[in-house]
């Protein structure tokens, strides 16, 4: 974990967190601050761990020094259990809500043995998750006076959830998650709802047959407000909201990462209406876009000459 300033200089490496496990596609997933982190200086950050009988996708707290050197008092607060043997689809990632929860996504682990635990109410596998600052499921959750069901699950039925952003008008969440091959989702979520993995979905095994029955509805199951195929592997995202580009108001923002560019989603009453591909020249692993302070975009890349980009007017 470091520290990037507006004019694109690194911090040395912060100092304190937990041991992670980076085989795979496991490693730091994802930081969230604390909304009031100028008075209290917390962090929040997803990460793999390990906890036999494998790993597992975990959410860590800590306090940054005011030296921005180290975090204070790391603590796990969150375990998305069960753990598996496998280094794939840990997610994740955080985002708070409008009442101060933070909403946690994970993967299913991608394994065929543990891609059921998407469908069940008793595994945090395959998850949107709502829990508060201390890690304790969020009051209202859907499943909360369910027996047999996690309190703090919001929405279930998910692959490899990787990007969350809530819409500035509207308030709905939306979500990305990979498909295998083909099939890539954009989700509106809406709490206590199944998304159907794996048992509807528009991709196929990477080997070409079918998933499961091979369909891509049934009823009581949540079909993508929109889906990719061929994939573009979808990572973070976020809705711009700044007046410093007013046509990309609203707009939802997409890192693509086997696409190698930025994807720009028009929405229109839940459906998309257009989408743009922005620096599709430039062939980088796009891991994630934010929206900067300064109204223009950040975009992270990935691999050994990773980047990190500025999208805007100067």
């Amino acid at each position: 974990m470091r520290i990037a300033s507006s004019k694109g200089e690194l911090s040395a490496k912060i100092t304190g967190l937990p041991p992670v496990n980076s085989d795979g596609q496991g490693g730091l997933l994802d930081v969230a601050i604390d909304p009031d982190f100028a008075s209290n200086r917390t962090i929040y950050w997803s990460f793999s761990q390990n906890v036999a009988p494998g790993t597992l996708t975990a959410v860590g707290k800590g306090r940054l020094s005011a030296d921005e050197k180290t975090v204070e008092g790391a603590t796990v607060i969150y375990q998305a259990k069960p753990a598996f043997n496998s280094t794939l689809h840990y997610g994740s990632r955080l985002i708070w809500d409008k009442d101060g929860n933070l909403l946690v996504s994970t993967g299913e682990r991608s394994d065929i043995v543990s891609r059921p635990q998407a469908q069940l109410l008793n595994s945090a596998l395959g998850k949107i998750l709502r829990i508060t600052k201390d890690g304790k499921a969020a009051e209202g959750n859907p499943f909360a006076n369910q027996s047999g069901s996690l309190a703090e699950i919001y929405s279930y039925g998910h692959r490899n959830v990787q990007g969350l952003a809530i819409h500035p008008a509207t308030g709905d969440l939306w979500e990305l998650e990979f498909g295998a091959r083909g099939g890539d989702e954009l989700n509106r979520i809406q709490p206590g709802k199944n998304y159907g993995w794996p048992t509807i979905t528009y991709g196929l095994e990477y080997s070409g047959e079918r998933i499961g029955e091979g369909i891509t509805q049934r009823e009581g199951l949540e079909p993508p407000v929109y889906y990719w195929d061929p994939v573009v592997s979808p990572s973070g995202c976020t809705f711009y909201d700044s007046d410093l580009i007013p046509e990309w108001k609203n707009n939802l923002f997409v890192g693509a990462l086997s696409g190698m560019h930025i994807i720009r989603l028009v929405i229109d009453k839940d459906k998309v209406v257009r989408e743009e591909r922005l620096l599709a020249d430039k062939q980088y692993r796009i891991r994630d876009v934010l929206q900067g302070k300064d109204g223009a975009l950040y975009a992270i890349t990935d691999g050994s000459s990773g980047r990190l980009l500025r999208i805007g007017k100067k």
